[in-house]
């Protein structure tokens, strides 16, 4: 899948649910609406290689979103069982370092080339969307949110990441820093008529497409709507009425 097809193959549907029949009841209602579903540590850790199965079945393509931080080698192997696994997606935390990121992505592009697979995009995480500049100092580090986001987009770059999860106000930064072909994957999408929830660094579905976002992640705007598939439809609504005006 190009992430320059149309805005509808490129939206992301995080799949928190807590149990494999809730999950799989969404998928079947909105399968034909979205073609990427993200699995994250409670569902998976809840349901395992099942859930995968089940997407795969249902011909959805994965974002297996377990954000994988540990030394090298740890990682470099979780990585390979994730690309055994078929997914069209996986993540890494950038603030591993360069050498645990360069590892993974060495590690499963040859197990890739002698198995005869297709790599998944290797994606890094930079700043969770949750985290705001106070929390950031917090943590000890002294660079701008901005400053340290590129920081870490240029290192995961550097280390052969296919692209990194970052808030909408970096992506532009992003492209200039690391081209356009560096992807950009943009979690704390929130459309106009829903609630901000616990995302400091939020956009709408539009904006941040229009920003030069690859791909965007959603949540609960549909998995916690009266109806998801009506939710779903309204969000393409609103990113094709915004592309209509531009």
């Amino acid at each position: 899948m190009s992430p320059k097809t149309s805005h509808k193959e490129r939206i992301i549907l995080a799949l928190d649910k807590d149990n494999l029949h809730d999950a799989k009841e969404l998928i079947l209602s909105l399968k034909d609406h979205i073609k990427i579903f993200k699995v994250g540590s409670q569902l998976f850790t809840q349901s395992g290689k099942e859930i995968i199965d089940i997407l795969k079945d249902n011909q959805c393509s994965i974002f297996l979103d377990l954000k994988f931080h540990d030394i090298p080698n740890t990682v470099a192997r979780a990585g390979e069982e994730a690309a055994k696994l078929g997914v069209f997606m996986f993540n890494i935390h950038t603030s591993g370092g360069y050498p645990m990121m360069k590892e993974c992505v060495n590690s499963c592009k040859k197990l890739a080339e002698t198995n005869g697979l297709e790599c998944p995009y290797i994606i890094g995480v930079t700043i969770l969307t949750s985290v705001g500049q106070k929390d950031l100092i917090e943590l000890g580090f002294n660079r701008k949110m901005k400053d340290q986001v590129l920081h870490l987009a240029s290192l995961g770059k550097k280390a052969g990441l296919d692209g990194v999860v970052c808030s909408p106000n970096e992506v532009k930064d992003i492209k200039n820093l690391c081209g356009d072909d560096f992807l950009t994957v943009v979690p704390g999408i929130r459309p106009s008529w829903s609630l901000k929830d616990d995302h400091q660094r939020l956009s709408t579905p539009a904006k941040a497409f229009k920003e030069g976002a690859d791909f965007i992640v959603i949540g609960r705007p549909i998995t916690e709507a009266s109806d998801p598939l009506e939710a779903t439809l309204k969000i393409h609504q609103e990113i094709e009425t915004l592309e209509k005006k531009t």
